[in-house]
């Protein structure tokens, strides 16, 4: 074997193990990782957005949401809080809006406002609570980080999937983002699949 095929050999040898370790290392630190969850439950809108921008303040960030009835709480709207334990947490930097209501043109006035402010989509559900029978509440985040991003939303309503298919496909060729879609009877109008999409500025 040549000398060139040598020093190649051991240069991958090198890269391997550089490789290995660096594997290694970076199992150990998922393993290492640890976390704290906050869960908040209410049956209404202003306490829920009350109660998010308490928990951002504490360090903790939006993971996902859920609407429905509980067995510990009724009928409520349901928000899994995270945050990364170990490390310096940013807190009071990120800022949430909860917005709930039963019909579509509201909502997305609602958002497109919301977008205006430099609020993104996180999360969104179909529920049936206390503060306005069945309805589709969006969750939305601030991050001052982002700067100057600005967004534009569209909520896409109907009850023909071809409809929808239809109606996603021309909002993607206006540059719109899928976000979230869900099927519910809400008061949008019956049994329904309700999209969101979304484009930034």
């Amino acid at each position: 074997m040549g000398i060139v095929a040598l020093l190649y050999l051991r240069k991958m040898k090198h890269k391997l193990l550089l490789l290995f370790w660096g594997l290694l290392g970076c199992a150990a630190a998922q393993e290492a990782a640890k976390y704290d969850y906050k869960l908040l439950a209410t049956t209404k809108t202003s306490t829920m957005e009350k109660e998010l921008n308490d928990a951002a303040e504490a360090g903790f960030v939006f993971s996902g949401v859920m609407g429905g009835e509980a067995a510990f709480g009724g009928k409520e709207v349901i928000v899994i809080m995270t945050k990364a334990l170990g490390g310096e947490a940013a807190k009071g930097t990120l800022r949430y809006k909860l917005l709930a209501t039963n019909k579509t043109s509201t909502l997305e006035k609602e958002m497109r406002e919301a977008g205006e402010q430099g609020f993104d989509y996180r999360g969104q559900t179909v529920f049936e609570s206390l503060f306005g029978g069945r309805e589709v509440a969006v969750i939305m985040e601030r991050d001052p980080s982002k700067g100057e991003l600005r967004y534009d939303y569209k909520l896409l309503a109907t009850s023909k999937t071809s409809t929808m298919q239809k109606e996603l496909r021309e909002a993607g060729e206006a540059g719109y983002a899928f976000q979230g879609v869900m099927v519910g009877k809400t008061a949008f109008g019956g049994a329904e699949v309700v999209s969101i999409v979304k484009r930034v500025r």
